[in-house]
């Protein structure tokens, strides 16, 4: 039908008894599969005996109820019959007969049920109008003069319906004494024997209060028909003294004296707890996104050289145990590449490595950075967080430049190392962490810690297992390799020709200092790929002389090429980025990229801001 006439007969739906506490939108749902028929005078619309497959409601015209010649009722407008139906598929108890033409909807009951299963608003608003009738079978056991043993048959059914729901449900009267409750009550109250308690007593204080006003606003509005939403997490404290989180519904049943209320609960701790476990592996998968982005800049470990292979041999005998590895050495000589490579090689390959920089990270902020923060710690502390250890539980934790942390903070790692445990900042509670810890710095710690900078125990529980790796200059034609692989690569990603070097280019390579290792060779390919032509590059006006200049100025194809303001643009933006990544993201100071590019911090940070770069966290 269509959706005009699917809003039309939601609206009249709402106003029949057994749909009267589902909500628009559910009854636009079950309207989406039910079916108009229309029958003349006489026509019979089931019989008794018939199997019971669906429920019918009459949108006009009027039927009658009976077995044979014996007349149960009549039914006419707004009227249902045949629900039963919904609940199984038990062969028709009466007949039915049109004594008029008569239009009815019929609805089967596989989609009832699917209804059930999908929209929790439509199970609730049935299950209201169950319970309702649940307290009406002696009424209707009068009304339509059915044997003792059919009523006792059909109570039996909806109690099943209602027994069987996972939601609890709790009714009680005005005085909120319990009248009933189903099995998954009882679960959630801890107690079998309910009956007549006062259901408030199973609540927390701010829950009873919620439940107390919402009955007496209702008591005082009693025109007033409750069906709603309970506004807050309802806590249910068991007799046992569980306590659970719970969202729900409450609505009212009666008139006058006897009113009474329906609360339907359904247990969100395990929702809860697995939010949090989302929240957890969302948060590691940022961290492992941000991770992932490095990888494509790494290019695995290339040598054919003895110092590099000895720290090769080194990675494989450490990578098998969890001791600590402390890795050494020169600022771009890979130490972050080493320690991937010890995880990989580890049996925690399959759990996070989690890196972090301990001089990148503000000295205020890298105690709640590793150890994570409860809500309200600290000024502008208005959530909860989990810090780097807890995401790298059954893991490996990355701290590169530990020669960077702060002095007063060492004392809580050595106690991750020692005990593997800690507290986050602002709790009294100790998580308990089973992480395996690499380190990585290019400062003399042992000098350090005699210069009073870092703690000499700290120094020795990280130092359990040394890697040194070469710098590059000494590492003979590794230069080389590394250098052709960071071509393909680069070229690939610039969609670039790939330049090959020739064997002169290679002693322009090996002959160079490299001060910058690995990083430096990098940035520097990174950038002559850009600015090749046809897959040719001069690399003795590219590699740096042993001044340290680049030699572009003698580049007549480079000086005489017309850029436009668009290639100008990004060039600057991609030699500010070079410049801030070999300096750790430092913009003034001797160290920071505003020196290295020869521009006042000021107007660095103009520029900065102007090319939209950001830094990543």
């Amino acid at each position: 039908m269509l959706k005009k006439e699917r809003s039309h007969i939601a609206l009249f739906l709402s106003e029949v008894p057994f749909f009267s506490e589902v909500s628009q939108t559910s009854l636009m749902h079950l309207c989406e599969e039910a079916v108009k028929e229309t029958y003349i005078s006489g026509n019979r619309i089931f019989q008794k005996g018939d199997s019971g497959e669906e429920m019918y409601v009459l949108l006009s015209g009027r039927v009658r109820v009976h077995d044979k010649q014996h007349v149960y009722d009549y039914l006419s407008k707004g009227d249902c019959f045949g629900e039963y139906a919904i609940i199984d598929s038990e062969v028709r108890s009466a007949s039915i007969t049109t004594e008029e033409t008569a239009e009815v909807l019929k609805i089967a009951r596989h989609h009832v049920l699917n209804l059930m299963k999908t929209d929790s608003g439509f199970a609730q608003g049935i299950l209201a109008v169950m319970i309702k009738r649940h307290r009406e079978l002696d009424v209707i056991q009068e009304r339509l003069a059915v044997s003792k043993q059919e009523v006792e048959l059909a109570n039996a059914k909806m109690s099943g319906l209602i027994d069987g729901a996972m939601d609890a449900i709790v009714m009680f009267n005005s005085e909120f004494r319990i009248v009933l409750t189903n099995p998954s009550a009882e679960l959630l109250l801890e107690n079998n024997d309910v009956l007549q308690r006062n259901v408030l007593f199973f609540m927390d204080e701010d829950s009873a209060a919620m439940i107390k006003g919402i009955v007496q606003t209702n008591i005082e509005d009693s025109t007033k028909k409750l069906n709603t939403y309970l506004p807050k997490v309802i806590k249910v404290i068991g007799s046992n003294e569980t306590e659970t989180l719970n969202e729900g519904t409450i609505s009212n049943y009666g008139n006058g004296a006897a009113v009474f209320y329906t609360l339907i609960l359904r247990n969100l701790t395990d929702r809860l707890q697995a939010e949090d476990t989302i929240n957890l592996l969302t948060t590691q998968t940022q961290y492992l996104e941000e991770e992932i982005k490095k990888l494509t800049n790494d290019y695995g470990i290339l040598t054919e050289d003895k110092s590099m292979k000895t720290v090769l041999d080194l990675i494989h005998q450490v990578a098998t145990t969890d001791a600590t590895a402390l890795i050494t050495g020169e600022t771009g000589t890979g130490k972050e590449l080493v320690a991937r490579a010890i995880h990989q090689e580890s049996s925690r390959r399959d759990q996070p490595l989690i890196r972090i920089n301990c001089g990148a990270i503000p000295a205020n902020l890298i105690e709640s950075e590793l150890f994570g923060h409860e809500k309200g710690a600290f000024t502008g502390a208005t959530i909860s967080r989990k810090g780097r250890f807890l995401l790298a539980d059954k893991g490996t934790i990355f701290l590169d430049e530990i020669g960077e942390m702060p002095l007063e903070l060492q004392p809580k790692l050595l106690r991750v190392i020692q005990e593997g445990e800690f507290d986050p900042v602002g709790s009294s509670t100790t998580i308990k962490v089973d992480v395996r810890i690499i380190a990585a710095t290019h400062r003399d710690l042992l000098q350090h810690a005699k210069d009073g900078k870092f703690r000499e125990d700290l120094y020795y529980r990280l130092n359990v297992f040394p890697i040194e790796i070469p710098a590059l200059r000494v590492r003979g034609n590794d230069i080389n390799l590394i250098a052709a692989e960071m071509l393909k690569q680069f070229s690939i990603k610039l969609n670039k020709p790939q330049p090959i070097l020739s064997a002169a280019d290679k002693k322009i390579f090996t002959a160079y200092n490299w001060p910058g290792n690995v990083r430096e060779l990098q940035n520097l390919i990174e950038r002559a790929v850009i600015v090749s032509q046809k897959g040719k590059i001069d690399w003795k006006r590219i590699v740096p002389s042993k001044q340290g200049k680049i030699n572009l100025q003698d580049d007549k194809e480079v000086l005489e090429r017309v850029w436009t303001s668009q290639e100008i643009i990004n060039l600057e933006k991609e030699n500010i980025l070079r410049a801030l990544r070999q300096t750790k993201w430092r913009i003034s100071g001797k160290t920071g990229a505003a020196q290295l590019l020869q521009l006042p911090p000021t107007t660095l940070a103009s520029k900065i801001k102007a090319h939209g770069i950001e830094r990543p966290i």
